[in-house]
């Protein structure tokens, strides 16, 4: 009694073109690039980026000092368009220097502050307010949007690729298929007497 064997055996199609065999290669190479090469390169760039924004996050908490300011006025009752992290809403605030004299700003405030409550104004080494720097939320956000954004380009870029590969493989069928229909048509199209 004979056993089978389950590998598959390459036997010869006398139907399968080269443009088949080729289209079958192609898929399977699109696969591999969307599961692993597309991955791959979004994990690799959200990793430099990760290192590059922490390093960023770090400069800027260096470089910036936060003063604890107390609101001196109401926030303003409609949003700025530029606010961001939870701010939103301009008010005047006032704190005391390191020169023992008060002074006031308007700051970005978050909703729901009222006059009297405490916030951090951050000010650069010149003595200009800022945003605050980056905190490891932010960092990681901008780490996670970089990555997908990257992943999701290298997967577009594959399929793109895919799609004009398909079309060109198209045309040579065709062509194939003329050629082959101009040795065999005049055979299967001849009257018969």
């Amino acid at each position: 009694m004979r056993t089978r064997s389950h590998r598959p055996r390459r036997r010869h199609n006398p139907l399968r073109r080269r443009s088949d065999v080729v289209e079958a290669w192609v898929v399977v190479v699109v696969a591999v690039l969307l599961c692993v090469v597309a991955p791959l390169t979004g994990t690799v760039a959200g990793l430099f980026t990760y290192d590059r924004a922490r390093t960023y996050a770090e400069e800027q908490r260096a470089e910036r000092q936060p003063v604890q300011a107390v609101v001196a006025g109401r926030p303003a009752s409609r949003p700025t368009v530029h606010g961001d992290r939870g701010h939103g809403y301009r008010a005047e605030v006032r704190w005391t220097g390191p020169d023992r004299r008060t002074r006031t700003a308007v700051a970005d405030v978050r909703a729901g502050t009222r006059a009297g409550d405490t916030v951090t104004v951050w000010f650069d080494s010149r003595g200009r307010m800022v945003a605050p720097p980056p905190n490891d939320v932010a960092v990681w956000q901008h780490t996670v949007g970089i990555g997908l954004g990257v992943t999701g380009g290298t997967a577009a870029i594959v399929l793109l690729a895919r799609a004009v590969e398909r079309r060109v493989a198209l045309r040579h069928r065709l062509a194939e298929w003329e050629r082959a229909w101009a040795r065999t048509g005049p055979a299967w199209t001849r009257r018969r007497a």
